[in-house]
């Protein structure tokens, strides 16, 4: 008999399925929902408002994520603009403060993240009720973030007085404070102040107001030495002040900005001999306006000892200034090669390292490299995969 012939093999192919049908039977990831809780989010402050306004912005451009922002406010004052994304809780004024507020207790902000229930909440200090509010996220199921933007000894060089004692009140403070929470988010070691590790990294970026575009605008820079940022003790602008008073020329000095030691310093530039040669200007808001500050200076000085990033190192070197940080600022190794190093609290390096960058010439190609490098976009990208992660795992 003839062999039986065999039969054909059969291969089913899957049909292409074109993206929209993909869209259309695919379920929408749900966007992550996360909540920052901030006291020092004031009216004039630096660096935590330019990063959760930068924040804010990032998630009403692109909707990766639902944004809120719980700060101490002025919910029932006449005029007040409350949206569905910025909670403000009662709260009192502090007086020469650059606009920070001190809240009326924790009762309203738990309240809020229980009405809220977010995915992630980000603490952004210890001080506003922290364990309560981390109980609260954790009864809905909320992962808690803290956010170490300020050390212990940044603290408490803010207040006069015997400094050994307030930091050993802060470090029981905030060890007890981050006892609870999921994990620390910062730039720098929080062990000695939390007995916690760096779980996640702190990013702060750059505005596009801030590039080498401001340099071109400007044109050679000027004569003097900028300081742009708050007028208190722990800045360092004292040191700056004596690190003037002992240069061999007398070149100027701009101080931009408002605080409770800006009489202080008035005095104390005055003490120096100082008086002709220091000039005292309010705090600049408009970007635009602030990096044209930063490109006239001859060089731009970041002073204070316990810087916890180092915003305005960062911004004035994407604007091709000389820029002058101590050596623990942690923003001094994002711009190598642009920034002058010193031993903190020490007025004789400082103005070593201010010699040294007024002789400085710029650089707008390394500007431009580093404007690119740390843009909002991107720094935000990467913090969101962090926080998604941190919630799947």
């Amino acid at each position: 008999m003839p062999p039986e012939p065999q039969r054909p093999t059969l291969t089913l192919v899957p049909s292409p399925v074109s993206r929209e049908t993909q869209e259309r039977t695919t379920p929408p990831r749900r966007r992550l929902r996360i909540a920052d809780v901030a006291i020092f989010y004031g009216e004039r402050s630096g660096g935590i408002r330019t990063y959760l306004e930068a924040k804010a912005a990032f998630a009403r451009r692109t909707l990766a994520f639902e944004h809120h922002l719980v700060f101490p406010g002025r919910p029932n004052s006449p005029g007040a603009v409350i949206d569905e994304f910025r909670h403000e809780q009662p709260s009192l004024r502090l007086a020469a403060s650059n606009g920070y507020r001190i809240p009326l207790g924790g009762s309203g902000l738990q309240a809020t993240l229980r009405s809220l229930a977010p995915d992630v909440v980000l603490l952004h200090d210890p001080f506003w009720t922290p364990r309560l509010s981390c109980r609260a996220a954790h009864e809905l199921g909320a992962m808690v973030v803290a956010v170490h933007h300020a050390s212990v000894a940044l603290n408490a060089a803010g207040i006069p007085g015997p400094q050994e004692l307030y930091r050993a009140a802060l470090r029981r403070w905030y060890r007890r404070a981050y006892l609870e929470v999921d994990a620390v988010m910062s730039v720098v070691d929080p062990g000695p102040d939390a007995h916690r590790p760096s779980t996640l990294p702190l990013r702060l970026g750059l505005d596009p107001a801030f590039g080498p575009w401001a340099r071109d605008v400007v044109g050679e820079p000027g004569d003097h030495v900028l300081y742009a940022g708050r007028l208190s003790r722990e800045k360092g602008v004292r040191e700056l002040l004596e690190a003037a008073a002992a240069a061999p020329e007398p070149w100027p000095v701009r101080l931009l900005g408002t605080g409770p030691a800006g009489d202080m310093l008035r005095d104390r530039a005055e003490a120096l001999g100082l008086s002709g040669r220091v000039t005292f200007a309010p705090y600049v808001s408009d970007r635009r306006q602030l990096a044209r500050e930063y490109a006239r200076a001859r060089c731009v000085v970041q002073p204070g000892p316990h810087e916890t990033f180092g915003l305005v190192a960062l911004e004035a070197a994407a604007c091709g200034a000389s820029v002058v940080t101590a050596s623990c600022t942690p923003s001094a190794d994002l711009i190598d090669g642009s920034v002058e190093t010193f031993e903190a609290g020490d007025a004789d390096d400082l103005l070593r390292a201010i010699e040294r960058a007024r002789r400085r010439h710029p650089d707008r190609e390394a500007a431009a490299r580093l404007a690119a490098r740390h843009g909002w976009d991107a720094v935000l990208t990467l913090e969101l995969a962090d926080l998604e992660a941190l919630v799947a795992a």
